[in-house]
């Protein structure tokens, strides 16, 4: 049964990410062929970089996803603490309404948003652009800082915040020297996942931006509606290798934590 798990695993594996090693691979063929691999190059990697349009798209959506991310995680973060301090009916019922961005459809998302932008940019001059991608952004990235911080309460004990204070630290200083350092790893871990997401998301951008402003991932769908280049490929191996990057960082910050807490129990 073991052994037949371990193959069902494997098949599992095989189908999610040979596709992309073969992408990987032929961002280094010498030709535009998708069939055929006729020599080892870099000329797409350079090319790539001298593309204008993909170069603007790709500052663009670094920008807006290091912003959003930051925004979002100090906001997410806020909204935990206060969550964690209601009682359980409300809590549950806020926590709902929170999780209701995750689980609805992007689809449904984007276009509730994009009405909600022309709603407003006939009454108050309001282009669609960088400010209304920024806003989707941070609007669908709060709910998974949210998600990740919240754990963190639950991990650390509740009279914590009322010990500091009775030794002398101010509510300020309680939150800043004790209950941060408690939940700072569910904090790092939400903005990771919320600069992952920005970093990845077509959807409810493509319904938010404008012709001004847009992320990389609509210039690559734009691209591909013609003809799919080379340099495509060598892109998507970019933007792969730097999810796996903050994937591993995330996976070393959470185990790091882990082995902290199972120190800090066995003393």
């Amino acid at each position: 049964m073991k052994k037949l798990g371990k193959i069902y695993m494997g098949i599992v594996l095989m189908f999610l990410y040979v596709p992309i090693f073969v992408l990987i691979v032929f961002s280094f063929n010498e030709t535009k062929s998708r069939s055929v691999f006729s020599g080892f190059t870099l000329d797409w990697y350079e090319k790539l970089f001298r593309n204008e349009i993909i170069i603007s798209s790709l500052i663009n959506t670094i920008i807006i996803a290091v912003l959003a991310s930051i925004i979002s995680t100090i906001l997410g973060t806020l909204a935990a603490i206060g969550i964690n301090s209601m009682k359980k009916l409300p809590k549950a019922v806020v926590m709902n309404i929170t999780n209701m961005p995750i689980i609805n459809p992007e689809i449904v998302t984007g276009v509730s948003l994009m009405l909600l932008f022309v709603f407003f940019a006939a009454r108050m001059n309001l282009e669609f652009g960088f400010v209304t991608l920024l806003i989707a952004h941070i609007t669908f990235d709060v709910p998974y800082v949210i998600l990740n911080v919240m754990p963190k309460f639950k991990q650390m004990n509740p009279h914590l915040y009322e010990a500091a204070q009775d030794l002398g630290c101010s509510p300020f200083q309680a939150f800043r020297k004790v209950i941060l350092p408690e939940i700072m790893p569910g904090v790092v871990s939400g903005f990771l996942m919320a600069f992952t997401y920005s970093l990845d998301d077509f959807i409810i951008s493509y319904f938010t931006s404008g012709s001004t402003s847009q992320t990389l991932p609509i210039t690559i769908y734009s691209m591909t509606r013609r003809k799919v280049s080379p340099e495509i490929n060598a892109l998507s191996t970019l933007i792969f290798l730097v999810v796996v990057v903050v994937l591993v960082v995330k996976h070393i910050i959470e185990s790091k934590q882990a082995k902290r807490s199972e120190a800090l129990r066995r003393d």
